[in-house]
């Protein structure tokens, strides 16, 4: 019987239960088993740090500007969670230093790259990037996706090129990258300015995208087959690193 390696996937009070199952979900698809890292890790981060097998940083709030030392809050910046930041920047920590897989999404790529030393880009002010709030259901935009052909992210999509959902409006630029990160991804729209898919330099897997991987997105059935390979190569790496 294979190994079943433990996956921390982190969550906190803003991250709905039917947001948090579909992360659970894709995961235990996978081959994973979930290690819920939510408020109650707070106080057990070094113990449960080092039981993990590899780390997902979900999406959810945006990341509070004193994080990464912002001079200024931009006034769209909506609800953030502080605790959230300094929970999720300690277990990525640790990650990096044991060099265990990392995947992060939305907020999660955007924290990343500030684990990593970076800053964000506090809001898209073209709006083109956010959910459609003004349709039933709040359905994500979508663009196409350029990816780098020798990226970890192209080798585990199969694809240099697909077209991805989008629900965010922060994002991580080319200018304020932290230096340790590879930008592998980018918004057809906007060349390399806003950075999508991302890589560490010098770890074995760390890897962030600026979508969101784990949604069904039924009304677009190409999407998710993709996306489950993913998630598929991330657990794969998690087992690699334990046999």
């Amino acid at each position: 019987m294979s190994y079943v390696p433990r996956i921390g996937v982190t969550r906190w009070a803003d991250v709905p239960d039917e947001a948090r199952d579909r992360y659970w979900s894709r995961t235990r698809e996978a081959g994973g088993e979930v290690i819920d890292l939510d408020e109650g890790a707070v106080g057990r981060i070094e113990a449960l740090a080092g039981t993990l097998d590899a780390l997902v940083l979900t999406g959810g709030i945006d990341v509070e500007p004193n994080t990464y030392h912002a001079s200024e809050r931009h006034p769209k910046v909506k609800e953030t969670a502080p605790g959230r930041d300094a929970m999720e920047l300690a277990f990525l920590e640790h990650a990096l230093k044991r060099d265990i897989p990392v995947l992060a999404i939305c907020r999660g790529h955007q924290l990343l790259n500030v684990g990593f030393g970076g800053a964000l880009l506090q809001h898209i002010d073209s709006g083109e990037h956010r959910a459609d709030f003004a349709t039933p259901g709040y359905p994500s935009r979508w663009h196409q996706l350029k990816i780098e052909a020798d990226s970890r992210l192209a080798e585990a999509l199969g694809a240099t090129s697909i077209e991805i959902n989008s629900r965010h409006h922060q994002a991580v630029q080319a200018v304020g990258l932290a230096s340790g990160l590879r930008p592998v991804a980018y918004a057809d729209e906007h060349g390399a300015e806003l950075i999508e898919g991302m890589e560490s330099r010098q770890h074995r897997w760390v890897v962030g995208v600026q979508w969101h991987p784990e949604r069904p997105e039924e009304h677009k059935p190409a999407f998710a087959p993709v996306m489950h390979r993913l998630f598929a190569a991330f657990v794969q790496q998690a087992i690699r690193l334990r046999v």
